[in-house]
């Protein structure tokens, strides 16, 4: 193995060199970035080569921002508007002052959407507390920031909705319930759950919390079928607030109304109700519903995926192209 070379000098590069050097230097994933707004440039850019943050930025050194992100199908935004409402109130919850009205950020995000150019695809937007120095508190920040980014949607493997997934509990501590139902930048637990879930040949894992009550998951909720038809889910008073798993609980109101199922019903479960269920579902923006066939290595159910989670998918995939009032279309042909 050759050691790496030493450089003599650290280069010191003017401004059109330090740019030349960024769009050589952007990595063959930039192809699935399509374009960004920043606040700090005042403007939208479709170069990845200049889809920067300045590092003095509170949300780059200290996490103080809140971020949210809505499914761009068929030239269309799915659930903008809840996704936005959700931002502004973990904004307020991360004490943030907006930068701009409500109306001029989902504005923005759109007309983003628009320069981007796909018709699917992700489209994520952060409020941060700003750029102005590296100290702890806020006070320094010259003004709160916004940034969009639109981007390829992250595919899960087929095999999670054909053969289910795998978890297990994870030992990584659960976040207090004033942080869980911010949605702020601090995904570093979220990150090591999936690692140690990984290491464990599992796809994902859970959080349990010291109660022996089901939390959620890396960065999505969790819902159970019972042996009598319940459709059941924790309470959110110590979990984000799931925009999908909303709409979700909607679907299976439905199921009940044409006897799939017999209830639904919003409370505590224990680890051991949930080992003990009929169905056991992973339910999020990205992942949107995937049926759990194993948990700590537990089969659940008769460990293959469950007709009431195979349902919950099709009425989701079913809203997203349909569902009007869920749906805000993308401005492509409108100046941008």
């Amino acid at each position: 193995m050759n050691p790496i070379p030493i450089v003599a000098k650290t280069p010191v590069f003017t401004s059109d060199e330090a740019i030349a050097k960024l769009q050589r230097a952007v990595h063959a994933n930039s192809a699935n970035f399509y374009a960004m707004y920043s606040s700090i440039l005042g403007g939208i850019v479709t170069d990845p080569a200049l889809m920067l943050l300045p590092l003095d930025d509170h949300m780059v050194h200290r996490g103080h921002a809140v971020f949210d992100t809505a499914t761009l199908t068929r030239g269309m935004l799915y659930q903008l508007d809840a996704h936005l409402d959700r931002l502004i109130k973990s904004a307020a919850g991360a004490r943030i002052p907006l930068p701009f009205p409500r109306e001029q950020l989902r504005r923005t995000i759109l007309e983003t959407a628009a320069a981007g150019r796909a018709r699917n695809g992700s489209v994520r937007y952060w409020l941060s507390a700003g750029p102005g120095g590296y100290g702890l508190g806020p006070a320094e920040c010259v003004g709160s920031s916004f940034y969009v980014i639109v981007f390829k949607q992250e595919a899960y493997p087929e095999s999670y909705y054909q053969t289910g997934v795998k978890l297990i509990t994870s030992g990584v501590p659960i976040k207090p319930p004033l942080f869980a139902r911010i949605k702020s930048t601090n995904y570093l637990p979220n990150v090591l759950v999936v690692l140690e879930a990984k290491d464990k040949g599992a796809d994902n894992g859970v959080f349990v919390d010291q109660r022996g009550m089901i939390a959620e998951s890396s960065n999505m909720n969790v819902a159970f079928v019972t042996k009598d038809r319940v459709f059941r889910h924790p309470p959110f008073d110590a979990i984000l607030s799931g925009i999908t798993i909303r709409r979700v609980l909607d679907f299976a109101q439905r199921l009940v109304q044409n006897g799939a199922l017999s209830a639904v019903r919003l409370a505590d479960v224990s680890a051991q109700e949930g080992r003990d269920a009929a169905e056991m579902m992973l339910i999020g923006s990205s992942i949107k519903v995937a049926p759990v066939v194993e948990w700590d290595g537990h089969k659940i159910g008769d460990g293959k995926p469950g007709p009431i989670a195979e349902r919950l998918l099709q009425m989701w995939n079913e809203d997203t192209s349909s569902a009007r009032d869920q749906l805000v279309a993308v401005p492509y042909d409108e100046g941008v």
